[in-house]
């Protein structure tokens, strides 16, 4: 399936042959999408998931969602003088045990990582409030890439008119309250002991970023619309 749009090319950091290419998710990027979540939620606290999420789950999610709420994918294009992907990273089928996820997802996958928006809470006024996450393959850390997508992904969201993201993280996260801190999200709320996950209880922490300036006054915008009438003009960083 040819992806539509949104389209940005960078090096790999630490692959110089490797370009890495950050485009709109389709239906066929699901298997490998599915299968990096699967191991989140299966091998550490990040994710409060406690058991494999189907495919058509996620199918459905997407379906439903991915007109409006952006859907990214970071994925690799090795260049003819590195050769195979394998060869300069762990094997897929390696970095994810068969008790976390279904390898044949990703042996033949270049798909390195997502990020994507889903609805916070289900009310009216908070149509202009999205949720937003970000995953990579294990072996994917360390390039730049959550940066990368995250950075697209609020691009993209502030050209459609969202007003403000909220990102969710299980404490202690480190690295994703990096993450998000260097993307200009800032800490707004710590909620303590919401969450039962190997065997101990876990604190929730939300950041949150503005998109459009100064939300005091009255509000005359219509709510966030899809990605299709934004996504030419859009520009990654």
């Amino acid at each position: 399936m040819t992806s539509p749009g949104v389209t940005t090319t960078a090096q790999a950091a630490g692959h110089p042959g490797d370009a890495v290419t950050i485009r709109l998710a389709t239906l066929d990027d699901l298997p490998a999408i599915v299968a990096i979540s699967n191991h989140y939620a299966l091998t550490t606290h990040a994710n409060f998931a406690v058991e494999p999420e189907s495919l058509e789950s996620w199918r459905e999610s997407w379906r439903t969602t991915h007109e409006r709420f952006p859907w990214l994918v970071a994925v690799e294009t090795p260049s003819s003088t590195h050769g195979p992907a394998s060869s300069a990273t762990t094997r897929p089928d390696e970095a994810f045990s068969s008790q976390s996820t279904d390898p044949s997802a990703l042996r033949a996958s270049p798909l390195l990582g997502f990020a994507k928006a889903s609805p916070w809470k289900g009310r009216c006024a908070y149509n202009w409030t999205a949720e937003t996450s970000v995953y990579l393959r294990p072996e994917a850390h360390g390039r730049g890439l959550g940066r990368a997508l995250y950075s697209r992904l609020i691009n993209l969201m502030r050209a459609q008119g969202w007003r403000t993201l909220l990102g969710g993280i299980t404490q202690p996260n480190e690295a994703s309250v990096r993450l998000h801190e260097a993307c200009g999200f800032r800490k707004v709320a710590h909620l303590e002991r919401v969450g039962w996950k190997f065997g101990r209880w876990w604190d929730v922490g939300y950041w949150e970023l503005h998109l459009q300036g100064d939300p005091s006054g009255t509000m005359d915008d219509p709510p966030p619309g899809p990605i299709e009438p934004v996504k030419a003009a859009w520009r990654g960083p």
